[in-house]
């Protein structure tokens, strides 16, 4: 039984695990996506991104745990899944002897919903010459084209895998503009990795932060940004609070200062940090995603982190 109603999520992960040999790539990873949502999902090279995006295309099996995909399992239903998806690797598998119109020819009929107009759209939107061959674009022109096909279809949810990396910043914003303008236009969802913290602050509503299989963080965009502070705090003598503030991410001490990155800020973070160590003088800095990125992954990896 599947369950495709619009107040449904997207998609729906409980304790999903996944190994390849004897490493655990993937642990216990649980996931609730909103239709209509956009969320983006950071990590480092071999976070778990990617295996989780192909467990949720039915392109591998999983060991444990369930995984709904618009209210069906891929792991049951593959072929479902990728109908109503649109799916874009990271590296683009298009048939280089193509042009761009056999590409177009040859993918139409694999979805019932294809929208001849749409991909017309397309085209011009991503300034796509229908009558070159696929080896003859730019790798630019190359994701242009794999997003028109995953696109064009009018799918109800549209999965990224990094298709961003490498390109200049003019093809980026011509990509993210498609894109945006999809989603706001026709209200899909969107699952997105990747590295350029500037694109993911400027899509996502909703950010997933995962290091070695494991999620660090699963929740709103603007929580995330307004409620993570590093806070800059003075010892008297040099040494921290034998009991560490409520959300710390990461710490470290040089000389008397000490650096906390926390979570779930409040003033009453502050009070009860005063009133711990006998503590003087804090100062609240603000932090860009890119920087809170970097602590959660270096406060998961050590007891201490840097700047």
């Amino acid at each position: 039984m599947t369950d495709s109603s619009a107040d449904s999520p997207a998609v729906v992960v409980e304790g999903l695990a996944k190994r390849f040999g004897r490493q655990e790539v993937i642990h216990d990873l649980s996931l609730n996506i909103a239709r209509g949502s956009a969320f983006g999902f950071l990590g480092p090279n071999g976070a778990g991104k990617t295996t989780t995006l192909k467990l949720l295309m039915g392109l591998l099996r999983r060991e444990a745990g369930n995984v709904r995909v618009l209210g069906v399992d891929p792991a049951v239903d593959d072929t479902t899944v990728k109908r109503r998806v649109g799916y874009v690797p990271e590296q683009q598998f298009i048939y280089r002897w193509m042009r761009v119109s056999d590409a177009i020819r040859f993918c139409r009929p694999l979805y019932p919903t294809w929208n001849d107009d749409r991909c017309a759209e397309l085209l011009k939107l991503f300034a796509l010459d229908p009558g070159k061959k696929v080896k003859e674009l730019s790798k630019g022109n190359v994701v242009k084209l794999a997003l028109l096909l995953a696109m064009a279809h009018e799918p109800e949810l549209l999965i990224l895998d990094e298709p961003m990396a490498g390109l200049d910043p003019l093809v980026r914003d011509d990509l993210l503009d498609g894109v945006l303008r999809t989603l706001c236009d026709r209200e899909r969802t969107l699952v997105f990795s990747s590295h350029a913290m500037p694109d993911v602050q400027r899509m996502a509503d909703r950010i997933g932060i995962i290091d070695e299989g494991v999620l660090l963080y699963d929740g709103p965009s603007d929580t995330l940004l307004n409620t993570t502070k590093r806070l800059r705090a003075v010892l008297p003598n040099g040494r921290t609070p034998d009991r560490l503030p409520d959300g710390v991410i990461c710490h470290r001490v040089s000389g008397r200062e000490w650096l906390i990155t926390v979570r779930d800020f409040t003033p009453e973070t502050v009070r009860k940090l005063t009133a711990a160590g006998g503590i003087t003088h804090v100062d609240v800095i603000d932090l860009n995603l890119e920087e809170i990125f970097k602590d959660y992954i270096r406060g998961r990896r050590a007891a201490t982190c840097e700047t």
